[in-house]
This record gives structure tokens, sequence and C-alpha cells, in this order.
């Protein structure tokens, strides 16, 4: 079915974007463990304001039954009408370096068509690399570094940073599409993973941010503020902590996860990392924990010990 009106238009008021930024992709969408690209997204657009300067037609890509846009109401009117947002834009990192921001909601509808235009764009602003950053759960303790799975095309990150390689499929996202599309087309591209504890996974966990917002920072050398990020983190690992050492469940399991990754850490014979170190287990390891884990909580017991 043909697009039904533009992708996209070109903000007027937008400034002019220098050629050879990098760009950076945070797109909200099917896995977010922790929250990351949703604080990341927050943190882009509250903490560094940028100027949009392409916006993406909300009536195109979105599926509003999906994902409905929010409207307040007052006492006996309706007000403040907020649709989905996916701009490029151009912002500045705390040093007021600048770079180039593909930021929002992942869109539900025409994806090759999306990242045909996201390609031409970044062609068209001959940006110097391309990174984005997701999250996912995995079976790790939360008491050792958030690692990454690096895909892409600059193998110096990956070799560096990958604690995990793992030879699998899954269900994709719009991001892997872009960088998909973008390695193709011999773009510089990065695509980090980060693997942020299951148990964690549905809340909001300030450190998957920082370790995403810290990823970004070795792919392109942008600096971001994170002292309030990293205050917010502390109290909340304060309420993990409390609410692990009042459960000897979770204190068994955390022991356990901690021994698996310090075994696989020792081990390691990999070239080590600026952020995360060490290695992980394999897929079928972190499958078994992740089952085992699985099987032996009470029905009901989730909400009660997994959740803040």
């Amino acid at each position: 079915m043909p697009l039904q009106g533009p992708l996209y238009e070109r903000v007027a008021s937008a400034p002019p974007i220098p050629s050879g930024l990098p760009l950076v992709v945070t797109l909200t969408g099917f896995t977010d463990a922790g929250g990351a690209a949703g604080r990341m997204l927050a943190y882009f657009r509250d903490d560094l304001d940028p100027a949009p300067v392409v916006a993406f037609s909300a009536d195109v890509l979105f599926d509003y039954r999906a994902r409905r846009p929010l409207i307040t109401f007052e006492a006996d009117h309706l007000s403040g009408y907020r649709p989905q947002r996916l701009e490029l834009a151009l912002a500045h990192d705390s040093l007021g370096q600048p770079f180039v921001l593909l930021a929002g909601f992942e869109p539900d509808f025409a994806w090759e068509a999306f990242t045909e235009t996201v390609v031409g764009l970044a062609e068209g602003l001959q940006v110097s690399s391309v990174t984005w950053v997701h999250a996912i759960p995995m079976p790790v303790p939360h008491t050792r570094p958030i690692g990454t799975t690096v895909s892409g095309t600059r193998h110096e990150l990956t070799e560096a940073h990958s604690v995990w390689k793992p030879h699998t499929q899954v269900p994709a996202t719009v991001g892997h599409l872009l960088e998909y599309r973008f390695a193709q087309a011999g773009a510089e591209v990065a695509g980090f993973a980060l693997l942020v504890p299951h148990y964690l996974g549905d809340t909001d966990y300030p450190a998957a941010a920082i370790a995403g917002l810290d990823s970004v920072s070795v792919a392109t050398g942008l600096v971001f503020d994170l002292d309030d990020l990293r205050e917010e983190n502390r109290e909340y690992l304060e309420k993990v902590t409390e609410q692990v050492s009042g459960s000897d469940e979770l204190t068994a399991m955390l022991h356990g996860l901690e021994e698996r990754y310090d075994a696989y850490m020792a081990g390691s014979t990999q070239a080590q990392p600026i952020i995360h170190t060490g290695d992980l287990p394999s897929a079928d390891e972190l499958a078994a924990e992740l089952e085992r884990f699985l099987a032996t909580r009470p029905p009901g017991d989730e909400d009660k010990h997994e959740r803040r």
C-alpha cells in the first residue's frame, strides 16, 4: 500500500547542520530493558534541548491503537494533545560538541521507506559515523558492570567492547534495519545491545541509561554530564540491595549469577575493553540460568521482589 502522505517535513526554523558530524540513534519500541532507551531519549530532549531539523509524520509511521497519544482532561475540556514524535535534530553534548540525533518512537509502519529516507539524509549530511543503543534482559548480576554486545562495521569497537557474541536469530527492530542498511551503504556504524539484569528489566534502572550514554561516548567522543543519573542510580541500588538482603532466595540467585559471571571474567582472553570488562556465559548457559530462575519462582512472586 502506498504511503498516505509525505514521510517527513523539514522544520522551517531549523538550524543548518554541518557536515561530518556523528549520528546518534535512540528509538523506544520493542525491547527496552531497564528503560534504557526511554531514559536516554528523555536525557537528550530534556537536558540537551536539540533543535529539530526533520519531523517524521506520525500519521504515516505510527499505529495509534498500539501506542496511543496522550491528551489532557482538565475538569470540563480537553487540552495538551501529545502525538508521538520522531525527529532528526541538531544537538550538542555537555561540552558543546555538535552531533545529529535521530530520536523518538520506533515506527510501526513503512520500515523500508523510513530506513531509506534516514540513510539518504545521513548521506546528504556526510555523517562521520552512526551509533545506536538498545537494551535486552539477560541473567547477569547488577553488582557487575553492564556488558554489551556490539555489532556493525566498526570492528575495533566490537573487539574492545563485545563481551558476548551470540549466533542467533532475534525479532528485528527498526534500529537493526538501520544498522543493516547503513552497513550495506559502507557507513561506519555500531550497534550496542546492553545486557541488563533480567530481574531489573521491567524497572526504570538508571545504570542502563548510564551504560547506554557511556557506549555512545566511546563510539563518538561525545561527553555527557551524568551526575544526576549517577546519584539516582546510587539511591536505586540502595533499594535493590535492601530487597535482595531481605530475601534468601534472591540472595542465592544473585550469588549464583555473580559466581558464573566472575568465572567467565577470570577465564577471558579477549582484549580489555574501556568500560565493560570480562566475558559472559554462552547463550545456552544464559538460557539455562534464566529457565532455572523462572522455574524456581513461586507463582505471583514477581511483583513482590523484582519491582521496586
